[in-house]
């Protein structure tokens, strides 16, 4: 028998993974809430270079989960059907989101050399931005989940790009552990080189 599945499951199904962003993000934040408690017993410029960590582990992570957010949106964007293995997927791409504000945290409060650390942090990403590539390329395998004239949403080679920066992050920030959360700004010349490629693609078909 055929499973019935609605245009109102795809919303939800969408509805819920938004809110569960939301909520992952507002987790994040209160960290820094607990500190503002703090600025009774010193300036506003000594509180936040006593919790200069924190600050930095969340506008890193912040910065990260705004990123791949931005791409499981323009991914559901294509998508006009779901199946079973775009529910799963999709919730292994949400235990990754659902799980930063913890590495976060750790990364706040532990020795910035610490590989280990490092390496949860980065590989939580790493396992979050491969997700949402194996689900690219699974709605580009399965066209009748995807809207043909929005298939180009998918940019698989874009988020396979951003699976290797992370990769490499990962790696850099175990070997050489000092770098820390800034192994991350590899993110940055990996989406100038897609986005650049992406423009050339564009330009050659419209001539």
């Amino acid at each position: 028998m055929t499973r019935f599945r609605t245009e109102r499951g795809l919303d939800r199904l969408v509805n819920f993974s938004d809110a569960t962003v939301a909520i992952a993000i507002t987790i994040l934040l209160l960290p820094l809430v607990d500190v503002a408690a703090e600025i009774e017993q010193a300036s506003l410029g000594a509180l936040l270079w006593a919790n200069i960590g924190t600050i930095v582990a969340f506008a890193a992570t912040f910065a990260v989960i705004a990123r791949l957010w931005t791409v499981h949106h323009r991914i559901f964007e294509a998508a006009v059907d779901y199946d079973t293995a775009t529910i799963w997927i999709n919730f292994l791409w949400l235990a990754s989101i659902v799980l930063m504000p913890f590495t976060s945290n750790l990364l706040a409060h532990s020795d910035l050399a610490d590989p280990s650390v490092n390496a949860l942090y980065v590989g939580t990403m790493l396992l979050s931005s491969a997700a949402l590539l194996w689900l690219g390329i699974h709605l580009r395998r399965h066209p009748s989940l995807t809207a043909a004239a929005a298939m180009n949403n998918l940019r698989i080679r874009e988020t396979a790009a951003t699976v290797a920066a992370f990769a490499c992050a990962l790696v850099l920030s175990v070997v050489f552990p000092l770098g820390g959360v800034f192994w991350l700004l590899l993110l940055i010349p990996a989406s100038l080189v897609t986005s650049r490629s992406r423009r050339r693609s564009s330009s050659s078909h419209a001539g």
